[in-house]
């Protein structure tokens, strides 16, 4: 290679000509280093010494794996240095999107590199990142708030989705469920306020699966609306997840997996659908079957047991009520009870009000025949019919159960 530098006096000439070599040196130096680790970022790391200096690459490798404390496999493992740096030199090949976890571990408990922190959203120590070949993610985390610090530089489209999905969630958690502290007084007839709080966390989330186009942040919202994989209060929600993701990618593993989770046939029965014609034992010792037992408009089927404080709770506060304002309008109640004696059923019927209505179990408590008929394995639990016995809410409590039979009648 010739350089001509015209106009130029021979000392000059010569001091240019000794810099080149240099310049090539330094250029190629940079040009080297311009290749960064797929995977890298910096922990900000406080003077407690709480955490160990180590990032953990864990692949899920199952649906319940995704959010799942002790199940992903835990594939490689980086060292924070002391500026808070750490980097991946290499990933696993994903020539398509593969949903992979980024977790920290604290020193003092005996602890599992693939352990998952969910109770408390705010120090969760994890996070779920989705990585693809030729990708290079930079990421930066606290470690006191490792997923709620979480941040990753010029997300792809999918990551971004990641990143709305935890502020969604994080904001839910600091709404309805950040006040509550282990330790205090447990109430049974605030069960009902926790199960709406619980609800009220999990619409958001549910709202963000529905919406997202893309599957790895759908999955993942999937399993943090129930990290232990419970979706009786909420089976419309994972049927219809498990069916739409079954037409749009029926050949995914973990789609297979989620549409085993939303089999109808394993959930309780859902909005729309009608209730089996089941005979019930009455009270009286009659069987009738359910169907001659509705109301002309509407029917609450009320699942309860006399031990069950927020049951009667309900039956005092709404459900009498309820039942002296509209049962001339067509209204009924059944209560089906998951008692073991008959004494004490009677006594609790006396005790609420709630003779006004018809009542029946089969006196075998848990092992309650319709409750499985039914497929459910918690109280209290409701379900609103009309005429023919079709399902048009269920699960409603307390005010919000007077506000919709009040809107229904109006």
């Amino acid at each position: 290679m010739i350089f001509a530098y015209p106009n130029l006096n021979t000392t000059t000439y010569m001091q240019l000509k000794s810099t080149i070599p240099l310049l090539f040196l330094l250029l190629s130096f940079f040009t080297g280093c311009s290749e960064l680790p797929p995977l890298s970022g910096s922990i900000w790391m406080d003077a407690s010494d709480e955490w160990k200096p180590i990032v953990y690459l864990i692949d899920p490798k199952s649906l319940n794996g995704i959010a799942g404390s002790f199940v992903g496999e835990v594939i490689d493992s980086a060292i924070v240095k002391a500026d808070g740096s750490f980097a991946f030199g290499k990933m696993p090949d994903a020539p398509e999107p593969r949903l992979f976890e980024l977790a920290i571990q604290r020193k003092a408990e005996p602890h599992f590199p693939n352990q998952l922190e969910n109770d408390d959203v705010s120090t969760s120590n994890y996070f779920p990142i989705i990585w693809q070949n030729e990708q290079v993610i930079s990421v930066r985390a606290d470690q006191a708030h490792f997923q709620r610090s979480f941040s990753i530089e010029k997300p792809s489209s999918e990551n971004e989705a990641m990143l709305q999905l935890r502020d969604i969630r994080q904001a839910a958690f600091d709404k309805f469920l950040g006040g509550k502290k282990d330790g205090e007084p447990h109430d049974e007839s605030a069960l009902l306020d926790e199960e709406a709080a619980k609800l009220a966390f999990q619409k958001p989330i549910m709202q963000f699966a529905e919406q997202t186009k893309y599957l790895l942040p759908a999955l993942v919202a999937i399993r943090w609306v129930s990290v232990e994989g419970d979706y009786e209060r909420v089976p419309e929600f994972i049927v219809a997840q498990a069916e739409r993701w079954q037409a749009a990618a029926p050949n995914d593993p973990w789609v297979q997996q989620l549409a085993k989770k939303g089999d109808r046939k394993s959930l309780p029965v859902l909005v729309g659908d009608v209730l089996p014609d089941y005979a019930l034992p009455m009270f009286s010792g009659d069987s009738m079957q359910l169907k001659q037992l509705l109301g002309k408009r509407l029917t609450i089927l009320d699942l309860w047991a006399s031990w069950c404080a927020p049951c009667r709770k309900e039956n005092r506060n709404y459900l009498v009520p309820l039942w002296d304002k509209y049962y001339t309008e067509g209204f009924q109640i059944i209560g089906y009870a998951l008692d073991a004696s008959r004494d004490t059923w009677s006594t609790a019927i006396e005790k609420d009000g709630a003779n006004r209505w018809p009542h029946a179990s089969d006196l075998q408590g848990d092992n309650a025949a319709l409750f499985k008929e039914l497929r459910l394995t918690s109280i209290p639990a409701n379900f609103i019919l009309d005429e023919n016995g079709k399902v048009l809410a269920k699960n409603l409590h307390g005010e919000e159960l007077v506000k919709w039979v009040e809107k229904y009648y109006e």
